[in-house]
């Protein structure tokens, strides 16, 4: 296998202001592995999206995309192995409002490993930004501006404790997210870079669960491409940033947040479900200490 990395002209407004490397995407048969170069929107004077369930994305300028593409052989690389292994692992799944993820993952949970309630390892959270603050604190939007996720470059995302044995099968059932174009299924606002697809594993791109991560994607339609996760990616229609769990690990989201009833009107899920959040609470499981909402009533990010 073999990794091609592209750089990419921005302009800015007045010509060219540099380059910037580019991540890029499992391409065409993904059963072959071949790569290709991601278009993406720039924002301009900006590297951040900000989009949120109360904001849109605005003022998108184009990028050129230009050729200039050198090999690199991964296993030059030092590759994390944990396809061999039974251990439990830390991975994390995003793919838009988090609330609908962890129901699905929950039920994977109890359907692959026969897991009861206690033993559910799903959690929503945030992963994927480069930046955090001093005491690793990522919280939602909040009045307070304290560690938004956002701003931080974070996406929301479901973790999860699983053996590597049966990463591909939690796979499968991400990949049953999208449509059978590669979309995810949006509501409303939840556009951007919050919101983006991505999947963190131990090793990330160079692991050997990335080639269990492109089998699952075959065997579900292979209808989505793949990127080497850099950290505060851009959200691109029908690409999964690959993330490295070592260098962008996850952080569990508040209380309010788990086990919560999907997004879309009558998405309500079983009170036995909800009640998980309190379960785990009560037995000493800490969800933080960020504000309790954007406006401190703890309900649907208010």
């Amino acid at each position: 296998m073999r990794w091609l990395l592209v750089f990419a002209l921005i302009p800015g407004a007045s010509g060219f202001t540099g380059t910037a490397l580019r991540p890029l995407a499992f391409e065409g048969s993904r059963k072959s592995m071949r790569l290709e170069s991601v278009k993406e929107p720039f924002v301009a004077g900006s590297n951040k999206y900000v989009s949120s369930r109360r904001s849109m994305l605005d003022g998108l300028v184009p990028i050129l995309t230009v050729a200039a593409a050198y090999v690199v052989d991964p296993l030059s690389a030092k590759a994390t192995d944990h396809a061999g292994s039974d251990d439990l692992i830390d991975v994390y799944f995003g793919c838009g409002c988090f609330w609908h993820v962890q129901h699905e993952f929950v039920e994977a949970e109890r359907q692959i490993l026969g897991r009861s309630d206690k033993e559910i390892s799903a959690r929503a959270g945030y992963a994927g930004g480069r930046a955090g603050s001093d005491d690793g604190k990522v919280c939602y939007h909040n009045a307070a501006f304290i560690a938004d996720y956002g701003q931080l470059g974070h996406a929301e995302i479901v973790s999860l404790r699983i053996p590597p044995s049966k990463f591909e099968e939690f796979a499968v059932e991400y990949f049953k997210l999208f449509d059978k174009e590669g979309f995810r299924p949006d509501q409303f606002g939840d556009k951007g870079s919050e919101y983006r697809n991505l999947i963190g594993i131990p090793g990330g791109a160079r692991g050997e669960l990335s080639q269990k991560l492109v089998k699952a994607s075959v065997a579900t339609g292979d209808k989505l491409d793949f990127a080497v996760g850099k950290g505060d990616d851009k959200d691109i229609p029908k690409v999964v940033f690959v993330m490295d769990t070592d260098a962008y690990p996850s952080f569990v989201a508040e209380q309010y947040h788990q086990f919560h009833d999907g997004f879309n009107f009558g998405e309500n899920y079983p009170a036995s479900y909800n009640r998980l959040a309190s379960m785990f609470a009560k037995s000493g499981e800490s969800f933080g200490s960020c504000p309790n909402g954007a406006l401190g009533v703890g309900i649907g990010g208010l």
